[in-house]
């Protein structure tokens, strides 16, 4: 039998591939340390992005980690250092925060009132963030790295080899921005605004800048001690120079600036690291989801409905392939996770390496005690019209009797999170309609043969009946079923109609069927 550590390194799982790569490298150049890193802007909110990469990224860590003993450590590096371009919507103080425009945002007053800066709240709330979800990171401030000195060696060597680093800049960019482009940002010493003006002199033996501020008014700044800051994205290779990363993994929208990244970590005399461009997340219509514009699903709203773990779970899945992510993959990403969990126990070694689940759980993931799928859940919420979980609790318990709140917390999360999105998302567009002819005599056969029915209600033995009925009047049988669905949920799509049957009770589905019969499901 294999070890788990002979079937990762063969395991097809994106985070052991990842892994693989990262292991050549660092065995290569002998490193006694492994970094992974990620980034943020600290202009706004923490949103689903930053979950999704470091997740993302705690994936490929925990699976190098299964590959080899070299210590590893993930970086979470926040810009706070970058000018405030603009004041956000969502914050107090409009009127103030205007009169700091372009100031660093660990320099910007905080709007709340309950921290040094906005940069400092903002950091806070990324922190506080990430101990939510349990990441296991270190996390350091551009404006403390500038200040305190570990970036000095590389900004020296920005200036030392600026005609170089200028080069890779320059070819990327448009004429009229060539002329007044400089990969250094000074902060201005009496302003304290971040200033885009162009060099007159670079001085690689004084480590110094010479600029014009925007009054005409010449100024000679040292590039240490955060006396200025870099253009972002020399920024992010020479941070990757600076702190020997070796894994970073960022959206589409930078994958074009790979190289760009790349060229300026080797001139400033690192080597880049091993990187995953990873797709972006589109909103029901398949556009991209973005935080302007609010289209698409919240952290908070996914977790209103359902727990971290199945928000991971999504993360997971092809991070190389454009994900549509709405509220409607919430109940499939669920019962996916849970039926994955239940598989774990009884794989080997080299199943479990490609099971989601290990890359998620760091390799012991929990039991699931999920008896009732998410999605039995939103139809039983649907037809017993349910304003609390109390009332699937009521039909949970005969269906599992020894199933209890507090024995099974997934279950009962799950109870109180399909309340919520039955009353959010399916009562509001519950369509019924009438059956048709076929449908009618159907649902007649079904009512007798369960109004006949004196053995255990089960889901199996149900759903052959439900198929037997069927059998013979719809081809292709898919009909059937999508007509217990229009008809008794009022929906399109539903559950094994057997263990519906089950919970719901024999009893509750005849008195249901009657109700489609005479109408009043679809009058109502």
């Amino acid at each position: 039998m294999s070890t788990l550590r002979d079937a990762a390194m063969t395991s097809k799982a994106w985070p052991f591939e990842e892994a693989r790569k990262l292991l050549k490298r660092v065995e290569a150049q002998g490193k006694d340390e492994v970094v992974f890193q990620t980034g943020y802007g600290p202009s706004g909110l923490p949103h689903i992005g930053t979950f999704g990469e470091v997740a993302r990224t705690t994936m490929v860590r925990r699976a190098f980690e299964v590959l080899s003993d070299i210590p590893t450590r993930l970086i979470c590096f926040s810009d706070d250092l970058d000018g405030m371009r603009k004041v956000p919507d969502n914050v107090p103080e409009r009127e103030m925060l205007a009169d700091h425009l372009h100031r660093p945002l660990t320099s910007v007053p905080d709007p709340f009132g309950t921290h040094e800066s906005f940069g400092h709240h903002n950091n806070a709330m990324l922190r506080r963030f990430l101990d939510t979800f349990g990441f296991e990171y270190e996390f350091i401030s551009a404006r403390d790295f500038y200040r305190s000195g570990r970036f000095d060696d590389v900004l020296r060597r920005c200036a030392e080899r600026y005609d170089d680093v200028m080069a890779v800049m320059l070819k990327s960019l448009r004429e009229e921005r060539r002329e007044t482009y400089s990969i250094f940002l000074p902060i201005h010493p009496e302003t304290g605004r971040v200033l885009y003006v162009p060099m007159k002199h670079v001085s690689a033996e004084e480590g110094t800048v010479t600029f014009d501020d925007e009054t005409g008014r010449e100024w000679t700044l040292p590039v240490t001690g955060g006396n200025v800051k870099l253009q972002w994205k020399p920024d992010f290779g020479a941070r990757w120079a600076a702190l020997g990363v070796d894994f970073e993994m960022y959206g589409k929208e930078h994958g074009t600036n790979t190289a760009i990244y790349d060229s300026i970590c080797s001139i400033l005399g690192g080597k880049p690291p091993e990187h995953l461009v990873y797709e972006l997340f589109l909103d029901e219509q398949g556009q991209k989801i973005s935080k302007s514009s609010g289209n698409g699903i919240s952290i908070d709203e996914w977790l209103r409905y359902a727990p971290a773990e199945s928000l991971a779970y999504f993360m997971y899945g092809k991070p190389k392939t454009a994900k549509r992510m709405h509220f409607d993959v919430i109940p499939k990403a669920v019962d996916e996770y849970h039926q994955q969990l239940r598989a774990f126990d009884g794989q080997d070694a080299e199943t479990r390496a490609n099971n989601p689940v290990f890359h998620i759980h760091r390799g012991q993931p929990p039991a699931s005690d999920m008896v009732v799928p998410f999605s039995m859940l939103l139809n039983l919420a649907s037809v017993a019209g349910a304003e609390s979980k109390d009332v699937l609790w009521g039909f949970i318990k005969r269906y599992a009797s020894d199933a209890t709140p507090e024995g099974h917390p997934q279950l009962d999360a799950a109870a109180e999170g399909a309340v919520r999105y039955y009353n959010d998302f399916v009562k509001p567009v519950k369509i019924y309609r009438l059956p048709n002819e076929t449908e009618r005599e159907a649902l007649l056969a079904l009512r007798a043969r369960l109004a006949e029915w004196d053995g255990p209600e089960e889901d199996e033995a149900l759903q052959s009946v439900v198929y037997d009925v069927g059998r013979d009047r719809f081809d292709p049988l898919r009909d059937w079923f999508r007509g217990l669905y229009q008809v008794l949920l009022g929906a399109d799509q539903g559950p094994r109609f057997g263990g519906f049957i089950a919970l719901y009770g024999v009893e509750g589905t005849i008195a249901l069927i009657d109700q489609a019969l005479a109408g009043e499901l679809a009058a109502a």
